[in-house]
């Protein structure tokens, strides 16, 4: 069926791929379309097979899925999953910098990575809860922001489209910066969860963000987010 996503799978164990080939299978808006050992055969694959998604890992001999996923993003090959053995801060920040639209541990159900391939192929993102918290206090702890009186917000360093949100929006863009799920959001905001992903699309587009951890980088950088969040 081709209205169905294309994923390509990246790691050095074939058990792994395996695996992860075999959830992905069983749905039916999923296609695994290729595989791939290491970062090399990674990018050559996504260049051949224009996959919707590339599940990608970060220890594999020769170049590593860091320098792949930087590969594949600068080529608009496909956006990428980083899936990892290793819960480490030097993994997950390069990955981000190098583009990844997500970062997940392999010990996330089946769900959660059926989940985060949807949600980066509608150029949405999905780090695992433990990840955000992590960019969250990386950021905080990085920004310097001016003392404001307890009562009041920092103030926004507003980017243009931040102007054309509805009120609604922000407060969405707020929670999305604090790490929180769409469900996590309709639940806090008493609406559906559809009305949330709308919201959240909306926020993308009119700020111009290719996806949710782009997103929440800038709710961090343009003060919306109290400190000690």
């Amino acid at each position: 069926m081709s209205d169905r996503l294309r994923v390509l799978i990246v790691d050095d164990h074939q058990l792994v791929r395996s695996g992860f080939a075999m959830i992905l299978s069983v749905e039916d808006d999923l296609e695994v379309v290729g595989e791939a050992a290491d970062g090399a055969e990674a990018v050559a694959q996504a260049r051949a097979l224009r996959p919707d998604v590339v599940l990608m890992d970060v220890q594999m001999p020769g170049t590593d899925g860091i320098e792949a996923t930087r590969q594949v993003v600068a080529e608009d090959l496909g956006r990428v999953i980083i899936l990892t053995t290793f819960d480490r801060d030097d993994y997950l920040f390069d990955a981000l910098e190098a583009g990844a639209s997500g970062f997940l541990l392999k010990n996330s159900d089946a769900d959660t990575l059926v989940e985060a391939v949807r949600a980066a192929a509608g150029g949405h993102a999905l780090l695992a809860p433990e990840v955000t918290r992590r960019v969250i206090e990386r950021m905080t702890a990085a920004s310097t922001p001016a003392p404001v009186a307890p009562s009041e917000p920092a103030a926004p360093l507003l980017d243009p489209g931040y102007a054309l949100l509805t009120e609604r929006e922000r407060e969405v863009v707020v929670l999305v910066g604090e790490g929180l799920s769409n469900a996590e959001i309709a639940t806090r905001l008493f609406v559906g969860e559809a009305t949330v992903k709308t919201h959240v699309s909306n926020c993308l587009a009119k700020l111009h963000l290719r996806d949710r951890v782009q997103a929440v980088v800038w709710a961090h950088r343009a003060g919306l987010i109290p400190q000690g969040e």
